[in-house]
């Protein structure tokens, strides 16, 4: 089927959709924890999120390499416009459903459900059309939906839980040691003194937590993007453009990677900002007061858990969902304190949310390319 300029344009717009919903669905990962914590005001703490969500999607582009050219095999699925936008819109629809319903769930699996969805049904239910893992010496080296996706969904909640549980456990035994000693020490193990300086440690770590988000979850749009722009590329569509259009032909290079052009980057980047700007209040209601109370001292420890593993898995291109690892980290501390502390019945709904998104999304997105095929459009 000839891929028009117009479908393609539309990828990108549908797909620039996706991230500036993204933005304000997934604002909450970044900032729920300062704003519960009385640490910033809400305003603030948006303000902060987008500057360091827009910092971060302009650094690297490993995860966005990972989306573009690491789950599909396009050697037996042709990824058009029609399959794309489908793919986009199953994402777009879960994630407004659970902004809606105040569910923190992944804006990152919800986009990979719907690509995978969409690229079985274009390849009539083929399920080799998926790369299930392939390659590399080591699983993080290999490219995916296992190794990239399924495994780091359950263990970097994992690991963010355990981080969260072992920084709040450090913490307090430090803070408990020195409230039992006597003089200046005894003074910085009193709670003014140490909301104080964990409220000023806070911003540092916010500022973590906004930066690995948007170094994860804006580079998924962009390898969206750089698919639809190398489709139409290989399809003959670019042929001809004016010189001024020029940057839209992208090429796969000898690797097989596509490149992601800057322009794609900053696009992505102040969308997502414009969207973290608005903010998701729902959200942060749940994760920054149904699960667990919070002081400065908790907040600092969740942030920093849960960065440092956004953080490490964005270096090697693993697609993780900022929002199951910063919720397991609040779990993790508020554990440390003792289990009653989290409350289970927002956990309990949230777990339901992970664990629904790829099916959902992929049954949304094979749905309607399913049926674009019946009406002949795809």
């Amino acid at each position: 089927m000839t891929v028009s300029l117009s479908l393609v344009l539309l990828v990108i717009l549908v797909a620039l959709v996706f991230e500036y919903i993204n933005g304000f669905h997934d604002t909450a990962n970044s900032i729920a924890t300062v704003v519960a914590t009385k640490v910033l005001s809400p305003g603030q703490a948006v303000a902060l999120a987008a500057f360091t969500n827009l910092i971060g999607a302009l650094w690297g582009t490993a995860v966005a390499k990972t989306i573009a050219s690491g789950l599909i095999d396009l050697g037996i699925v042709a990824v058009t416009p029609q399959v794309l936008i489908c793919a986009l819109l199953g994402a777009v629809i879960w994630d407004l459903i659970t902004w809606w319903w105040g569910l923190p769930s992944s804006s990152s699996h919800a986009l990979v459900g719907g690509l995978c969805g969409a690229a079985l049904a274009a390849a009539q239910n083929n399920w080799s059309s998926i790369i299930w893992w392939q390659g590399g010496e080591h699983w993080w080296q290999g490219k995916g939906l296992l190794p990239k996706v399924v495994l780091p969904m359950f263990s970097s909640p994992l690991l963010g839980f355990v981080l969260g549980f072992v920084m709040m456990g450090a913490l307090f035994a430090i803070t408990s040691w020195l409230g039992s000693r006597s003089g200046v020490l005894q003074k910085f193990g009193r709670p003014r003194f140490l909301n104080g300086f964990f409220g000023k440690m806070q911003m540092i770590s916010a500022s973590a937590m906004g930066l690995s988000h948007g170094m994860n979850d804006a580079q998924k749009t962009m390898g969206i993007i750089a698919l639809a722009l190398v489709g139409a590329t290989s399809a003959g569509t670019m042929d001809g453009l004016p010189d001024w259009l020029s940057f839209l032909r992208i090429e796969e290079d000898a690797n097989q990677q596509f490149p992601i052009a800057l322009w794609i980057k900053v696009l992505c980047a102040v969308t997502m900002a414009a969207g973290t700007a608005m903010g998701g209040w729902r959200i942060i209601r749940t994760l920054g007061h149904k699960l667990v109370k919070l002081h400065p001292v908790n907040g600092v420890a969740a942030e920093t858990a849960s960065a440092s593993v956004i953080i490490a898995a964005s270096h090697f291109g693993i697609p993780v969902s900022p929002t199951h690892n910063i919720s397991a980290a609040i779990m993790g501390v508020g554990a440390a304190k003792r289990l009653s502390a989290i409350r289970w019945t927002g956990v309990e709904r949230m777990v339901w949310a992970w664990i629904l998104t790829i099916p959902i999304t992929g049954l949304l997105a094979w749905l309607m390319v399913r049926l674009l095929q019946v009406f002949g459009l795809a």
